[in-house]
Parts: C-alpha cells; sequence; structure tokens
C-alpha cells in the first residue's frame, strides 16, 4: 500500500506545451488517494509564486473528495441534510427559492472548491440588477436590497458549514460587500389617526376584536392570527406568545414557532383587552381566538388580516400603513410619555398602556422602564366602567 502523502505536498514540472505546472496536496479521498490542487505558469519564476500562494491557502487543510461538488450540489445537500429539521417551513421554503431562482441560474454549476470572494460579489452586484424572476413596472428586473442580503446571509451560514466539513478551506463570503438595510419609512398613527381608526372598527363587529386586541398589544401579524384560547389565562389576564402562523408558499399555512427566540413569551394585558378576551371566549366555536372567518377550524389568514386592514383605512381616510405599523404605533404611542401615552390609554379602551411594553422587542429595558414610571401614575384614574368598546 503506498504512503500517504501529506497535505501540503507537491510537485513542479514543466509540459510538453512548454508551461510550466505546480501541484500540491490538499487533501485525500476516502480510500486515502491525494486530493490535488494546480496551478499553471509560463515561467518557472511565474510559478514559484503561484504556488506559494496556493500552499499558504491551503495551509492545513485536510479536504475530503466532496470538495469536488458544485455550489448547486452543495446547497440542495445542506438544505436537505443539514437545515432541514432547524429553521421554520416558511424560511426552508425562501432558502429553496433563492437557490433555485437566483443562486444556480448564476453560480449553480461552479465548483465548490473554486469559488472566490471577487466571484461572489460579482454575482451579488449581478442579481441586485438581474435577479428579479417576474419583473414588474415599479423594480424591473433588480432585486430589493433585503432580498441580496439574505441571499448573503444564506449563502454565508452554508459556505460556513463547508468549511467546518473541510469541503472548502476559507468561506469566500467572508470580505464581500452587500447593500445596507433599507427598511422602509416606519409610518405612526398620530392621535387623531388613531382615534378615527378605532371609531371605524366600533362599526365592524367581525374585526373589532382583533384589531383591538392588536393595539393594545403590539403584536407581529403572525402571532395574533396564531393564538389559541388555551394561551389565555383569564384569570390573571394574560396572554401566552408561543407560535406564529405565516402563508405557505404555493398555498396554505404554516403554524411554527415565533420569529424569534424571544418571540416566546407571556404579556399581561390591559384590563380592557383581557375583559374583551373573557366576553368573546363566551360564545368561542374555535380552539382559535382569532379563527378563519370562512374555517373556523384554522386560524385566522394573515392575508385576510392585511387586506381587512387595508380597507379600514381607506374607509377612514387614513394613511395605507402596513400591518406591521400598527406595532410601531402602540410602542410610539405607549413611549411617547406624558400627554401621548395618555391619549392612547383613552383611545383604546381606557387603561395602562404600561402592562403591554414588554411585547415590543425592539425597544430597550430602561425605554420601558421610563414608559412604565409615566403612565404608571395615571393608572388608577381610569375606570372600565362605562366603556363600551369591550364587547
Amino acid at each position: 500500500m503506498a504512503k500517504r502523502r501529506p497535505s501540503g505536498d507537491g510537485m513542479v514540472r514543466k509540459r510538453d506545451d512548454g508551461r510550466w505546472e505546480g501541484r500540491i496536496v490538499v487533501g485525500h479521498k476516502k480510500n486515502g488517494d491525494p486530493i490535488h490542487r494546480y496551478v499553471l505558469a509560463r515561467t518557472q519564476k511565474e510559478l514559484i509564486v503561484k504556488l506559494h500562494d496556493c500552499i499558504e491557502m491551503y495551509r492545513d487543510a485536510d479536504l475530503t473528495e466532496d470538495s469536488n461538488m458544485t455550489l448547486g450540489e452543495w446547497l440542495d445537500r445542506w438544505i436537505n441534510e443539514y437545515m432541514i429539521f432547524t429553521i421554520r417551513e416558511s424560511t426552508l421554503d425562501s432558502y429553496k427559492a433563492m437557490i433555485k431562482n437566483q443562486i444556480k441560474p448564476y453560480l449553480g454549476d461552479r465548483p465548490l472548491s473554486a469559488l472566490t470572494t471577487q466571484e461572489l460579489q460579482k454575482f451579488y452586484n449581478t442579481v441586485k440588477k438581474n435577479g428579479r424572476v417576474k419583473p414588474d413596472r415599479r423594480h424591473g428586473t433588480e432585486l430589493a436590497d433585503s432580498m441580496v442580503r439574505g441571499i448573503h446571509m444564506m449563502l454565508h451560514e452554508a459556505l460556513d458549514m463547508a468549511v467546518c466539513l473541510r469541503l472548502i478551506v476559507k468561506n469566500p463570503t467572508v470580505g464581500t460587500t452587500i447593500p445596507k438595510n433599507n427598511y422602509p419609512t416606519k409610518q405612526i398613527l398620530n392621535d387623531e389617526q388613531l382615534d378615527r381608526f378605532m371609531k371605524r372598527i366600533r362599526q365592524d363587529e367581525r374585526w373589532y376584536d382583533f384589531f383591538y386586541t392588536e393595539l393594545t398589544t403590539g403584536l407581529r401579524r403572525g402571532e395574533i392570527c396564531g393564538l389559541k384560547w388555551e394561551d389565555f389565562d383569564a384569570e390573571n389576564g394574560k396572554l401566552k406568545v408561543r407560535r406564529s402562523v405565516a402563508k405557505r408558499k404555493g398555498g396554505g399555512l404554516n403554524i411554527g414557532e415565533t420569529k424569534t427566540e424571544t418571540g416566546t413569551r407571556t404579556i399581561v394585558l390591559p384590563p380592557s383587552t383581557a375583559e374583551l378576551l373573557r366576553k368573546r371566549k363566551e360564545t368561542a366555536v374555535s380552539e382559535w381566538i382569532f379563527p378563519n372567518i370562512y374555517e373556523p377550524e384554522k386560524p385566522m389568514h394573515p392575508d385576510y388580516a392585511y387586506h381587512r386592514l387595508k380597507t379600514l383605512l381607506k374607509q377612514a381616510e387614513l394613511p395605507l400603513i402596513r400591518f406591521h405599523d400598527l406595532r410601531h404605533t402602540f410602542a410610539t404611542h405607549a413611549l411617547a410619555g406624558g400627554v401621548d401615552a395618555k391619549t392612547l390609554s383613552g383611545i383604546l379602551g381606557h387603561t395602562n398602556a404600561s402592562f403591554t411594553l414588554d411585547t415590543y422587542t425592539h425597544v430597550t429595558t430602561d425605554m420601558q422602564r421610563n414608559a412604565s414610571t409615566i403612565v404608571g401614575s395615571f393608572m388608577d384614574e381610569i375606570m372600565l366602567e362605562g366603556d363600551d368598546t369591550n364587547r
């Protein structure tokens, strides 16, 4: 049996075509045979420089024979063997879509071990301009900055795993430049607009409880759609947030964990919201607090909530804010202090807004503490008696 050649071992020779060739051992197959990397140059001097760079790149490397697979093959394996049970189904669907629509058409056939930082940078620049599968009037073929960032973060994670498994020696995504976060501008309903919105939802029996609860808790859309009666502690006025509902690619719903680890939490409800849910529970027809309008055995579809919000805003002649902006509205009014905090309390049902500040994970502990101090001074002044919103 031939002696196993150590990684880094190499040779230099002059080829019949006059060029110089160098090779080094960078790993071993399962049977012990060496895996080589080759460099070519016109002169021996030029080759020595290239070979030295190659040796430095693969110093202490011991790659496996799987390092010869393509990027497309590795991403399929990474998704199906390493990620399938570690991420939410909606995230898995988005990863598969990015691999299919953006990465494979450009880099799918590239050998995994041959990828370079420069090549990935060029890919990001290209896919930013031409990566949209279905061009539209507003964006043409250009991808959103957030999409390019998402592709980069997924590739970075996948290639980090490739490094750990000795498929490549370094992660080529390191050193690339990607677009900065470019989030849409937050839109907040001011006092007068919030009052108009509340007057409008009071006229909508089917949706009033839903949006009242949203405005007094600041829950994410998927979280409020995913609430079950088992999550509601009627006696103590508390609500457990432990799942989220998301639209599934191709139709249907995914019911999974909350968006983040800190998303699973218990919140203390304002008295008016707790009372609203107690009364709602008396006539409940489903395990879901807010069931699907047409199929009560299922949770509220997040898209239904989104489209209904747009309709209500339009009817109230208000800005067509995003659903997530209701979350921002809740936090802004609750944390503003003074008049704004009292206004929120008055508009939303005469309660203490500070009860739910811990549900809004965008704010800091200090901000919560300060806001609680401000609104705490008037919590005893407000009574639920005569509040016609608690139905």
